[in-house]
């Protein structure tokens, strides 16, 4: 049942949007072990993976993954299935809100065509949709009264509306504003391109300014570390464990002065902030963090590698963040929390097989495990 509402969902059009969409009903639905248990014993299934790589082919790195699944069985999910129309292309899903409003002869809505997606592009001044305040330039209309418009032609919303002539209508909207009040990545690209093609186009911000929304979003009584920020530097194709100690080699040649930072672990997100400053130098969720650690021979350093472009895992390469403590268990401590918070549980399988994110399960696997 949960495969056959992954392939009716008309939100998806690609195997990964799919893939991301039915994981998420089956961690609702308490079936993801099931699932990959049942996998395992297909043996055209099998046949596409290595057997000394990857996880579900082979049996040291199958069954502590199959732990973790079974542990997740016995957790209860709430993931908003309807919110889907974005995880072709990214796992952090945008803000959806609902705007219902009156029967009227006219909402007062430019919309743009983009991507097989309908961008709202001016909101007319005096119009019912300025009224409500609750459409703005740059958000998406995801659906009308149940209709999805995910994968619309040109004309397709007026055709709908045409149709619900005279009714209340009930808009599924997607918010340009992130949580932060921040533009939504996944989106940037499309809106920067309407910036360019539209002369009277432009996003309405807040009265205060984004550093003031940071400011207040940094009032919070959090345990921030005082570290040293030493560089990063590209490391390729693969962003695994074992390239730890290239990457943090490398920022080392490069002789940088340290920059002194405040380092904030979250729990969905690391942070990385200017000391004495607002100023936010880097900010990865954990699904972009495939590994961290340290240095056998220097355990004050720690590195993490995180993804350059996590919606295209397929051609994304990796870059080696270093950074410098100055006491080894707090450089443990910051190890600790980020590891077990690697989602690499719902990450794409294929991107696990290619990066080999899982360790040595005697190692980082079994001590996750066992700290969870």
């Amino acid at each position: 049942m949960a495969l056959e509402k992954t392939i009716a969902c008309k939100k998806l059009l690609t195997a990964q949007g799919r893939g991301r969409h039915y994981i998420r009903q089956a961690l609702n639905q308490k079936i993801l072990a099931i699932t990959v248990q049942h996998l395992r014993h297909m043996p055209r299934f099998i046949e596409w993976y290595d057997p000394e790589s990857s996880i579900l082919a082979k049996e040291c790195f199958a069954e502590p993954f199959l732990s973790l699944l079974l542990v997740l069985s016995q957790m209860n999910f709430t993931l908003d299935l309807q919110n889907s129309s974005f995880l072709d292309e990214s796992w952090l899903l945008p803000v959806c809100e609902t705007y219902d409003t009156v029967p009227c002869r006219e909402l007062g809505m430019v919309l743009r065509y983009t991507d097989r997606r309908i961008f709202v592009t001016e909101v007319i001044a005096g119009s019912q949709a300025e009224a409500d305040e609750c459409v703005h330039a740059g958000d998406i209309i995801d659906g009308i009264n149940g209709i999805s418009l995910r994968n619309a032609q040109r004309g397709e919303a007026q055709t709908v509306l045409q149709k619900l002539r005279g009714k209340p209508l009930s808009f599924q909207m997607i918010r340009w504003k992130w949580h932060d009040g921040t533009v939504y990545g996944p989106m940037l690209p499309h809106l920067q391109l309407m910036q360019k093609e539209i002369p009277n186009f432009q996003l309405r911000y807040d009265n205060k300014s984004n550093e003031e929304m940071k400011e207040d979003g940094l009032r919070e009584d959090r345990l921030l570390y005082s570290l040293r920020f030493l560089g990063k530097v590209n490391i390729g194709m693969y962003g695994g464990k074992e390239v730890l100690d290239v990457g943090i080699e490398k920022v080392l040649q490069q002789n940088l002065p340290p920059q002194e930072v405040l380092f904030d672990v979250k729990e969905t997100e690391v942070v990385c902030l200017k000391n004495n400053s607002t100023q936010v130098l880097f900010h990865h969720h954990f699904p972009e963090i495939s590994s961290v650690g340290h240095r056998l021979n220097r355990r004050t350093l720690f590195a993490y590698c995180v993804a350059n472009s996590p919606e295209t895992p397929q051609t994304t390469s990796f870059d080696c963040l270093v950074y410098e403590s100055n006491i080894v268990e707090e450089a443990n401590e910051i190890i600790l929390r980020i590891e077990p918070s690697i989602p690499l549980l719902i990450k794409d399988f294929s991107a696990l097989m290619r990066h080999k994110v899982f360790r040595h399960p005697q190692h980082s696997v079994a001590r996750s495990f066992k700290d969870s």
